[in-house]
């Protein structure tokens, strides 16, 4: 895939103080209450929208606020499998929620391990979701790059063309000025989801417009 020339330091920064002040209140959007509900969100998530999972779990997290690795295991994985069908690949996320309910309780005694390792050995969890753990609820300064990071980070001209998450990963966190490195791929996200989509991206009002590269767009 042929190369783009990349913006330069000084409009990376410019880029990411501008998208704070348009996004001031970007964050992680799976509804939650506890640690184990994020992991189980983000592990529901994977080919799906944030709003989608919202809408799956919404009567059973009201139903039971505190929702557990415990109280799954009780519930049993087909009984979950109905409260998330709507979501895309549920019997296998039902499947992969269940054991890793059963592994958090055998493990670690239903507590979400908050690192790396661990949380990367669990059945639905990779590096993706892992970056998403680490970042809500440590503060990390991970990056994790899901179809708006990946499109948007190139779009901009931020890091080169790549099919590769985890080289795009790497490259955005080599690039991205540390006042921003906790909160930039929530900013990359909102952009994504919100302004620069997909498809007719808003390019005539967005307000980066003066330093996207515009890599790709056809309009």
């Amino acid at each position: 895939m042929k190369n783009h020339l990349l913006l330069e330091k000084k409009e990376i920064e410019n880029v990411f103080s501008i998208l704070m002040k348009t996004w001031p209140n970007a964050k992680c959007e799976l509804d939650h209450n506890n640690h184990f509900q994020l992991l189980i969100a983000v592990v529901l998530s994977a080919q799906a929208t944030d709003k989608s999972v919202n809408k799956a779990l919404e009567p059973l997290l009201r139903e039971q606020p505190q929702f557990s690795a415990f109280d799954l295991v009780k519930m049993r994985e087909d009984n979950f499998l109905k409260i998330i069908r709507s979501i895309g690949l549920a019997p296998t996320k039902a499947k992969n929620c269940y054991k890793l309910s059963k592994i958090l309780i055998d493990k670690f005694n239903g507590v979400v391990p908050l690192n790396r390792t661990d949380l990367e050995s669990f059945p639905g969890v990779g590096r993706k979701t892992a970056n998403v753990i680490l970042n809500v609820l440590c503060d990390l300064p991970t990056m994790a790059v899901d179809t708006h990071v990946e499109r948007v980070s190139q779009r901009i001209g931020l890091v080169k063309q790549t099919k590769d998450r985890l080289e795009i990963e790497e490259d955005l966190l080599k690039i991205v000025p540390k006042k921003y490195a906790v909160k930039a791929h929530h900013l990359l996200i909102f952009q994504g989801r919100y302004h620069c989509t997909a498809r007719n991206p808003k390019c005539e009002n967005c307000p980066i417009h003066k330093s996207c590269l515009k890599i790709g767009v056809t309009h």
